[in-house]
């Protein structure tokens, strides 16, 4: 499976994607807030490094959910019963996921407060 040709390597991320798409339902809700956020760049029209930053923040949310997935995946299959090693290990995937929830919500906030602030500062001229 190694060295594989690039066509065959983006055939399996994407697999990856929608597999995700089908069976979680936090990363549809990811991808959804994560198209939001395009649309609301549309509309604001900010400079180019907010583009850069929601764009990063909303992969990064978008990536830890897949990986949060995938781990979450193998552990159930290795270890379906519960255990509560099992439950930290699972609880701690999703608070990386939480943590980067939550620096895309503020970078969205600072996006709001500087494009409210252009706008007043055209308003009182």
């Amino acid at each position: 499976m190694k060295n594989r040709p690039l066509r065959d390597r983006l055939g399996f991320a994407v697999a990856g994607w929608q597999a995700a798409w089908r069976r979680e339902r936090s990363f549809r809700t990811q991808g959804c807030l994560a198209a939001l956020a395009i649309v609301a760049l549309l509309i604001l029209r900010p400079s180019p490094v907010w583009w850069a930053l929601v764009a990063v923040t909303s992969a990064l949310v978008l990536a830890l959910e897949l990986i949060n997935s995938a781990v979450e995946t193998v552990i159930d299959r290795l270890h379906p019963e519960i255990h509560p090693e099992i439950k930290a290990a699972k609880d701690m995937l999703a608070g990386a996921v939480l943590a980067i929830s939550v620096a895309a919500l503020a970078v969205a906030l600072a996006l709001v407060i500087a494009q409210a602030s252009a706008w007043l500062s055209t308003l009182a001229l």
